[in-house]
This record gives structure tokens, C-alpha cells and sequence, in this order.
């Protein structure tokens, strides 16, 4: 993933190029397609994970269990499905969209700047106890916890999660997507 491509968009979402990820994150970083994903186990509990250290933006914090950037030209299930398997080692079904139009600017403490169109996505994991395989450059930690008690903690301390889950679970609210 050393090369990968952001899609650029104007104000309308309309593509207007593309390019390297290690470029576009910055302090006036240009607007981009995204995607965020909500994974939940079959008993309805939701991944919450820990960013990486290393991670250029809000690193070590709580987020939703996945987030990151189709390709150019890729479709965002299966960008959605290379990314989970990327970070979680996890195989995904039932995937559907519950927030379309969902975007968002938030600054990092460093000054690295979100600008993102991102779609937010729900889906269930095939085998959620697989994910003992972890890829450290991306989570250091992870938990399986009721969605309620996600919405609960979101609310009560949003300076412990990435402003972009805290804002997409008070948008989908206290039942679970």
C-alpha cells in the first residue's frame, strides 16, 4: 500500500483526479473520497480499534473498526473488503451503506487536516474471533463492545475517539446501524 492513489473531488463530489496518499494529508489537505465501516459480531457488538502510534493523524486513538481510501476507479465494497483484510485480517458480509452523503473536516493536534467525503458502511464479521491478526501499523488495540456502550462513551469523552466516528455514531444514534 506504499503507492496508493487518494480520489480528489470537488465540492459537488465530482472526481477531479487523484493522488499519492503520502502527499494529500497535510495542513490544507484537499478534498478526497473516503469510506468509514462499523463491523459488528453476531451478537450485535461493534469493533471499536486503536489507531496505531505511527499513524499520521490521531495516532493512538479510539475510531470505528475501519476506515480508509478506494482507489481510483475502485468500488468501495471492495476497496471496504482489501482494506478491512488489511488492518483486521477479517472477512466482512452483509455490507450496506448507512450514511451516504456523511463528510467531514477535522484538524489533528499536529495540524494534519481531514477533508474527506466518507461514506459510512455497517457490515458483520464471518469469523470475528480471526482478528487475533492484527496489523500493527495500522491498530495497537481493539475491543468488541455493545453499540450502546459505544454511543455512551462517544458522548461522555469524544476527545478519546477520532472526531469522525464521534460524529458518525451521534448521526446514526442509539440503535445500532
Amino acid at each position: 500500500m506504499r503507492n496508493e492513489q487518494v480520489v480528489l473531488l470537488d465540492r459537488d463530489g465530482s472526481v477531479i483526479g487523484q493522488s499519492p496518499k503520502a502527499d494529500v494529508h497535510h495542513a490544507r489537505t484537499p478534498l478526497h473520497l473516503a469510506f468509514s465501516v462499523h463491523i459488528f459480531d453476531p451478537s450485535g457488538r461493534v469493533l471499536l480499534t486503536r489507531r496505531a502510534l505511527a499513524k499520521k493523524t490521531w495516532p493512538g486513538v479510539w475510531t470505528n473498526s475501519c476506515c480508509g481510501h478506494p482507489g481510483v476507479g475502485e468500488p468501495m465494497g471492495d476497496a471496504i473488503t482489501r482494506r478491512v483484510r488489511h488492518e483486521l485480517g477479517l472477512e466482512l458480509t452483509g455490507l450496506r451503506s448507512v450514511l451516504p452523503d456523511f463528510a467531514y473536516t477535522a484538524t489533528d493536534a499536529s495540524g494534519v487536516v481531514e477533508n474527506e467525503i466518507c461514506p459510512v458502511f455497517a457490515a458483520e464479521a464471518v469469523h470475528p474471533k480471526a482478528i487475533l491478526g492484527t496489523n500493527p501499523e495500522e491498530v495497537m488495540d481493539y475491543a468488541w463492545v455493545d453499540w450502546s456502550e459505544a454511543v455512551a462513551a462517544m458522548a461522555a469523552t469524544p476527545f478519546a475517539f477520532s472526531p469522525w466516528s464521534v460524529e458518525q455514531v451521534a448521526l446514526i444514534g442509539a440503535r445500532r446501524p
